[in-house]
């Protein structure tokens, strides 16, 4: 009995509200120490994730998505000539789980096009990794590249693979169909870690890090010696990143949202007279 009363009250929930499926696919950039610029292309690539949304009414909506991506950036790129001079890289796998609430402007119901608005809350994963001069994969965070957790730097702690984002952004929808609708949006993720790329504060000494690390830990942390004309590794406490500025990761693309159940969307509009195909005429 308690069992068919649940059923009773849930039923509504399924059979009038407005569940949709969102595909999205794009790509993913980041803005750091290694990425001056707040928002680009250059060095970006490929994003792509899949969700539910659940629509409250015809402007608010709640999300849940998985999204994948790959940040990574340069030395090499940079317009500063002491960045090139530091010839530092990095690339990382991103995945993103997150829950959103988002606000149209106008009903999609009875408008072809609307902008939007999103913001929520996100848990994601990341692992920076480089390539060493022989080509070899090296994952940066057990090198502790500027000394972090070792005894003769207190003050700097190893970083989490595994954080919370703050996700937000925005777009514009296009109504394709009473059950698809076309959206490009940029969504924006403000972290609290200034170690996405594996870089932050100030140079570890070189002897120090060496004897802690060994010296895949001194060829990664300073890779200005690699290339023509570059200087040997800096003194302890030079300026390596800029840890005032925390790290950000983004994603921009195109996004498919297909109605698993539109009755309501259809009633509104043919009782509105403004659906888009004809009726037939037998």
């Amino acid at each position: 009995m308690k069992k068919l009363l649940l059923a009773a009250m849930l039923a509504p929930l399924f059979t009038q509200a407005q569940w949709n499926v969102n595909l999205f696919g794009g790509f993913a950039n980041y803005f750091g120490d290694l990425q001056s610029s707040p928002y680009t292309t250059q060095q970006a690539h490929l994003a792509f994730g899949a969700g539910i949304q659940y629509d409250l009414n015809p402007h608010f909506s709640l999300l849940s998505n998985l999204t994948y991506g790959k940040v990574g950036a340069s030395d090499a790129y940079s317009t500063k000539a002491d960045l090139r001079a530091r010839n530092l890289s990095f690339l990382t796998n991103i995945g993103e789980w997150n829950l959103l609430a988002e606000y149209n402007l106008l009903d999609l119901r009875s408008h072809k096009i609307t902008p939007y608005v999103f913001a929520g809350v996100a848990v994601y994963h990341f692992n920076p990794y480089a390539y060493d001069s022989t080509g070899k994969k090296v994952y940066l965070r057990p090198l502790s590249t500027e000394g972090e957790g070792l005894p003769q730097y207190p003050n700097s702690k190893p970083y989490a693979l595994t954080q919370l984002a703050i996700p937000f952004g925005g777009g514009i929808k296009f109504r394709v169909s009473d059950r698809i609708t076309l959206a490009y949006e940029i969504g924006l993720r403000k972290l609290f870690t200034d170690y996405l790329d594996d870089v932050s504060g100030r140079y570890a000494d070189e002897a120090t890090l060496l004897a802690a690390k060994g010296p895949e830990a001194v060829e990664m942390a300073y890779r200005g010696n690699e290339i023509k004309g570059g200087s040997g590794y800096p003194p302890a406490g030079t300026v390596r990143g800029d840890p005032k500025r925390k790290d950000w990761y983004y994603m921009s693309g195109l996004r498919v949202t297909i109605a698993l159940n539109n009755s309501a969307a259809v009633a509104h509009r043919r009782n509105k007279g403004i659906l888009d195909c004809p009726k037939k005429v037998y």
